[in-house]
């Protein structure tokens, strides 16, 4: 029977694991078992954040828009519930950009509907 010898293929496999764990600390960034479980946890979480930052953003977005209806007395509810009867379509995260950075703009968007 011919011996087979992967050395090659173990070393290249432990070498792809060491260079995703560059930039942990200590043993995390330098042994292959402790760098292989904080590799593999990493993963993960950066799956899950790109799903969170989903949430975060429009979480912030909701908070811009209300906070520039209340001037005018209105919540956030019924601005969005405003515009959606007039048929007006603007997304929120362009809301949110009106209200922080064209005031005057947003402005006669909100005087228009009330």
């Amino acid at each position: 029977m011919v011996r087979v010898k992967r050395g090659n293929v173990a070393r290249n496999r432990r070498k792809k694991i060491l260079k995703l764990a560059k930039g942990f600390k200590g043993a995390h960034s330098r042994l292959f078992r402790t760098a292989n479980g904080q590799v593999m946890k990493a993963l993960i979480y950066s799956y899950v954040g790109r799903k969170r930052r989903k949430r975060d953003f429009k979480r912030l977005w909701i908070c811009r828009v209300n906070a520039a209806t209340k001037i005018y007395g209105l919540s956030y509810s019924r601005f969005r519930n405003t515009l959606k009867k007039s048929s007006i379509d603007l997304n929120l995260k362009m809301l949110a950009q009106l209200a922080l950075l064209d005031k005057e703009t947003f402005n006669t968007l909100v005087k228009e509907l009330y």
